[in-house]
Parts: structure tokens; C-alpha cells; sequence
């Protein structure tokens, strides 16, 4: 069947299952609270799930480059097993169980086994993109993880309706299939092109240490996981950032905002995704959409902490609005540092071994999952939720992000070659 072997069928199409299947981890903040009152414990302990499952997804992918490049098809049918069997696993220990056993149950479910399915899927269709859209990488890549941001937007309602309906725990047994069905769909699709052949020295000649021990990688790696952490500390609060932003507003003016913001942050990810990636295929230097994101997030939460001290925050309209102008430009910079992140490594270290490298890279994504919510968990805890606290924190976090795009990753342009 000619019409199957082109780039959309093999690629593009398989990848967007793919990826709309796993983004809905960043749905998270639906359904946790409704978690945690079904099984008896606090939102915090059961956050952890969350936390656990973006650390499984770096670590995955960071040790899974070697299978994805050698087969991919093996790569996508373990994607869609572990993802789905998670999922369906964290609907059976809220059904069945409560207190610590039923969190336990679900951390091994949503945090490992369903982490281990993101990583693993989100690393699959990359190469696979670059190598059929070989003059538009960015392009590309963008199609790939726009899905991954664009799925929050799409499941959100659909996941609050599934609730509102059946309940939390056929929700995730529903979402389970129709995500199994649609991960399996990507898996039978996705093939490289004919007459690719992987490397003869992909198995065996890859060094781990020789990458860290070079500047510009440590610092794509640092640069990378800065504006993850940064982004997570923000997004991962950003309906009780606007509550507080909007403090002296009515409370059906409150409720309203709450209610519709996810899905615009996240309509604002998913074109983060898909504009820089394309935007950066003209560039000479991918690192320059880096120094673009950086700089207007440093722009952005400089405004915003001005207006806060300026017009005393929660009692000014201007400052609620700000805060809105800053959740869609970070969401918008953090899914675009995604997005743009395989066509960089490729400019600076080749294709050869993209997979490996590429996954490697995403361990800050792991280390991130860790650190950023948590870092916005303890200031809150710390400040009697001053949530000023958390901007002026990431401020200076965006500005180290800034120098290291500037002065470390942009300033070698060749192609390193790790052997």
C-alpha cells in the first residue's frame, strides 16, 4: 500500500498517537484531588505520583536511546504496555484500596510503571521525525511534542466529564483503553525510512562521561532542566496563582478564570511546541530560541514582581492580568524548549546516535520532575504562601538559563562526534 510509505503515515500521524496518548500526564491537576479524597490521604503525598512519574520518564528515556535506535517498533509496543497498564493500574488501587497501600499502589502504577511508558514513548518517534522530514527537523519534532502539550488541552474537559459521569476510577479505565488502542495504532504505523540503516557502530560505541565532560553539552543539559524546573514550579500551581492574583475579584469571576485557564496555558504549550521548533528551522543557530524563551521569561516575571510591589498584587486587576500575560508566555517557552531541544543536539553533535543522545538529555527532565513543583511546595510552606516568592525565585533561575544560552551553549558551533 503506496499510500502508507510517506512521511505523514509513517511519521507524523504514529508520533501524534503517540504523544497525544502520553501528554496527558500534565492532566494531573484534574484528577489529584479527587485522588486523594477517594483513597483517605493529603494532596501532597499523593503529588508524588506526579513527581515520580516525569523522574521515570527521564530516566527511562535517558537508558532507552540504545533501543530505540536499534527498534523502534519494540520501543513503541513497550511505550504502550507499560503506559496503559499504568493507567489502569492506578484506576484498580483507587477502586479497591485506600490509605497507604492504595498510594503506594498508585505510585508504583501512575509513578513507575506509567513513567516508564512516557519516557520510552516519548523518545520513539523522534528520530523517526527528523529522519523523513530531514530539511524541516524542527519542524519536524514539533509536530511530535506539540501532541504531548496539546494532549492537556483535549483530555482536560474530556477527563472532568468522564469524572463528573462514571466516576475517577473508570475514568482511568476508559482513558486506558482508548489510549491503548490509540498507542497501538502508532506502534503498526511507525517505520523509518526505506533504506535506512543504523550505523554499525551504534551498539557499544557510546560513552556516557565523554559527553558530561564537554562544555556545550553539560550546557544544554543545565539549560534544559532549568527551564523545566522553572516551568513545572509555575504550572504545576497556576490555578492557585490565579486565585490569589485575582484575590479582590468576585468569586464567580474567581471560579471562571480557574475553570478556563488549563486549557488556554496548555493550548499556549502545544503552540510553544510547534511555533519555536518551525521558527528555529530558520535560524542559523538553533541556541537562539533558547536566548528568545529565556529572555521572555525573564522579561515577563521582572513585570510581573514590579506590578506585585507596585499596586499590592491581589488588590489590582492589572497585576491579575499579568499573571495570566506570564503563565501563557512560560507555558509557551517551556513546551517550546522541548520541542526545539532534538534539532539543537543534532546541529551540535549529529544524527548518528540522536536517540541516545537525545534521551540522555531528557534525565534533567527526570532530575526537574523532582525539584521543580517541590521547590514551589516548600517556598509556599516557608512564606505562609506568598506566592511572590515563587517569582522571584524562578526570575533568577531564568537568568542563569540566559547566560549559560549565551555564553556557554552558542558559543561552539561544530559537530561533536562522542565515541
Amino acid at each position: 500500500m503506496t499510500w502508507l510509505n510517506n512521511k505523514w503515515m509513517r511519521a507524523a500521524v504514529p508520533a501524534l498517537l503517540i504523544h497525544c496518548s502520553i501528554g496527558t500526564v500534565y492532566c494531573w491537576s484534574t484528577f489529584k484531588e479527587a485522588i486523594a479524597t477517594k483513597i483517605g490521604m493529603s494532596t501532597f503525598a499523593v503529588g508524588w505520583a506526579f513527581s515520580l512519574a516525569i523522574f521515570f520518564l527521564g530516566m527511562s528515556a535517558a537508558f532507552a536511546g540504545r533501543m530505540v535506535e536499534r527498534d523502534i517498533k519494540k520501543s513503541s509496543l513497550i511505550a504502550c504496555l507499560c503506559f496503559t497498564a499504568g493507567m489502569i493500574g492506578t484506576g484498580l488501587s483507587i477502586q479497591f484500596l485506600t490509605g497507604p497501600l492504595a498510594l503506594v499502589c498508585i505510585l508504583l502504577s501512575y509513578g513507575c510503571i506509567m513513567g516508564i511508558g512516557l519516557g520510552i514513548g516519548y523518545l520513539t518517534p523522534v528520530k523517526t521525525l527528523m529522519l523523513w522530514f530531514d530539511k524541516r527537523k524542527g519542524l519536524a519534532t514539533g509536530i511530535s511534542i506539540m501532541g504531548f502539550g496539546l494532549a492537556k488541552a483535549i483530555a482536560t474537559p474530556i477527563m472532568e466529564a468522564l469524572q463528573n459521569s462514571f466516576g475517577i476510577s473508570a475514568m482511568f479505565y476508559i482513558l486506558g483503553a482508548v489510549y491503548f488502542a490509540m498507542m497501538m495504532l502508532g506502534h503498526f504505523l511507525i517505520k523509518k525510512p526505506e533504506g535506512w540503516v543504523e550505523p554499525a557502530d551504534v551498539k557499544g560505541s557510546f560513552h556516557v562521561l565523554s559527553m558530561f565532560k564537554d562544555p556545550v553539552y553539560v550546557g544544554i543539559w543545565i539549560m534544559f532542566f532549568l527551564n523545566i524546573h522553572c516551568g513545572l514550579a509555575l504550572i504545576t500551581y497556576e490555578k492557585q496563582i490565579v486565585r490569589t492574583a485575582f484575590a479582590a475579584s468576585s468569586a464567580a469571576t474567581i471560579a471562571a478564570l480557574v475553570s478556563i485557564v488549563p486549557s488556554v496555558t496548555a493550548a499556549f504549550n502545544a503552540l510553544g511546541r510547534i511555533g519555536y521548533s518551525t521558527i528555529s528551522d530558520g535560524m542559523k543557530d538553533r541556541d537562539t530560541v533558547y536566548k528568545i524563551i529565556f529572555t521572555s521569561s525573564v522579561v515577563i516575571t521582572a513585570i510581573a514582581l514590579a506590578t506585585f510591589a507596585i499596586t499590592n498584587g491581589p488588590k489590582s486587576l492589572i497585576f491579575g492580568i499579568i499573571v495570566i500575560a506570564l503563565l501563557l508566555i512560560v507555558n509557551a517557552g517551556y513546551g517550546g524548549g522541548f520541542s526545539t531541544l532534538p534539532a539543537l543536539l543534532q546541529a551540535r553533535f549529529g544524527m548518528d546516535k540522536i536517540s541516545k543522545i537525545h534521551g540522555l538529555t531528557l534525565s534533567a527532565w527526570a532530575v526537574a520532575g523532582l525539584t521543580g513543583n517541590n521547590m514551589s511546595e516548600i517556598i509556599l510552606e516557608s512564606t505562609n504562601m506568598k506566592y511572590d516568592y515563587i517569582l522571584i525565585a524562578t526570575l533568577v533561575l531564568y537568568l542563569v538559563a540566559l547566560f549559560i544560552s549565551v555564553q556557554i551553549v552558542a558559543a561552539s558551533k561544530r559537530t561533536t562526534k562522542f565515541v
